[in-house]
């Protein structure tokens, strides 16, 4: 092993990992219209077979999810593009009073001027218990996505399905924050993080010309 390979382990194990991704599973909430994970066997040992091997059917925005360009640009990069230097790196969790909204209020009282990665945390962390989808999950207004663009922020986190309000006429925060190149993660499980900040690392699947991807994220205290 080498040094640097010491150091990054004495560096994680001194501090806190959360897993910050849902667990894919049958019942979970979806939004509305949209398949939920189903997992079915194709070869079973107890039916005969050398293994056990499954095939895997969901929405690419099931659960935690990052959403590409292609998502509501047309023509816009699939989720192959993505960079991975806005998807790694030094990131805050910021917890949200109970809004229905996160407007430019929020973020100015936060102090989220230069802020690259941007988690936020709310009642939605509460609302995947019972396998309903909730059409009043908190979401973030377009003035203060457009705010986050113009300072700084390059990736923006939500723990619920979608940054955009549910009964929103048109998708104008997705536009803004993807046409700005920010990318977005949504379905985030943050009940367990405390406000602060963390090393982020959010691996969406490398799905070719694909408009989002399930991703397995995790935050890491510093």
């Amino acid at each position: 092993m080498t040094s640097s390979q010491v150091r990054l382990r004495t560096h994680w194990s001194r501090n806190h990992i959360y897993d910050v991704t849902r667990t894919l599973e049958a019942g979970m909430p979806t939004w509305p219209g949209e398949a939920g994970p189903e997992l079915t066997s194709i070869k079973s040992m107890a039916a005969g077979d050398a293994a056990d091997v499954s095939h895997l059917g969901l929405g690419v925005h099931t659960g935690t999810h990052v959403d590409a360009r292609r998502h509501f640009i047309p023509g816009g990069d699939g989720v192959e593009a993505l960079p991975l230097d806005v998807l790694i790196g030094p990131a805050r969790v910021v917890a949200i009073r109970d809004r229905s909204q996160i407007g430019t209020e929020e973020l100015q009282e936060a102090g989220l001027e230069g802020v690259e990665r941007v988690l936020f945390r709310t009642r939605n962390s509460d609302e995947w218990s019972d396998g309903e989808f909730k059409e009043d999950f908190v979401s973030l207004r377009p003035d203060a996505a457009k705010w986050l663009t113009d300072h700084g922020t390059k990736l923006v986190g939500v723990d619920y399905l979608s940054v955009e309000a549910f009964a929103a006429p048109e998708p104008r925060t997705h536009l803004t924050l993807l046409g700005a190149g920010v990318v977005i993660v949504e379905g985030l499980d943050l009940r367990l993080v405390p406000a602060g900040e963390y090393m982020l690392c959010c691996l969406p699947l490398k799905l070719a010309g694909a408009d989002g991807a399930p991703a397995r994220a995790v935050l890491i205290a510093v």
